[in-house]
């Protein structure tokens, strides 16, 4: 079977800086995904429905931008990571032990979606020396999601 060279207008040695920078995001989007699923399913407390209705919301959310992340990885002609040992490897977001009280995790999420900022943040240069405005434009959309998002966990936090 012959594989059929990419031509899309921008250097391999760039895809592959950019699939790089794009495979952290999927792995910190990955786990943030995880981290707020769990949240969701063991929050508890006073504030037990709204806690829960909104981490629904935003693992939603975050489902989604896995997909559209990892098929722009595969777009741009990489494979994306797909397990969870390449996601611990990759991503800056770590587990913690046990079930946190509802507005430690509040605080955690807001901690992991600015790290997701951070990571977008950083995979921004390769994409813009390359002229990847299709890659520029899912990292100008995540970080507007993420922004969003830690604005509104740090306003529920007081």
């Amino acid at each position: 079977m012959s594989t059929i060279e990419i031509q899309i207008g921008i250097e391999e040695k760039d895809r592959k800086e950019i699939a790089e920078g794009l495979s952290k995001l999927l792995a910190d989007t990955y786990m943030l995904y995880l981290k707020t699923h769990n949240y969701h399913w063991n929050v508890t407390g006073p504030y037990f429905h709204s806690f829960h209705e909104m981490f629904e919301e935003q693992y939603t959310e975050l489902a989604e931008a896995v997909d559209v992340i990892a098929e722009r990885i595969r777009a741009i002609g990489f494979f994306a990571p797909g397990t969870f040992a390449e996601y611990a490897k990759l991503s800056n977001i770590k587990e913690e032990e046990g079930i946190p009280e509802a507005m430690d995790m509040i605080a955690n999420l807001t901690k992991a979606n600015e790290q997701v900022l951070q990571t977008a943040r950083e995979a921004l240069p390769a994409c813009e020396n390359a002229g990847d405005e299709a890659s520029l434009d899912l990292l100008t959309q995540r970080l507007h999601v993420h922004s969003k998002v830690a604005w509104m966990l740090r306003s529920t936090l007081g």
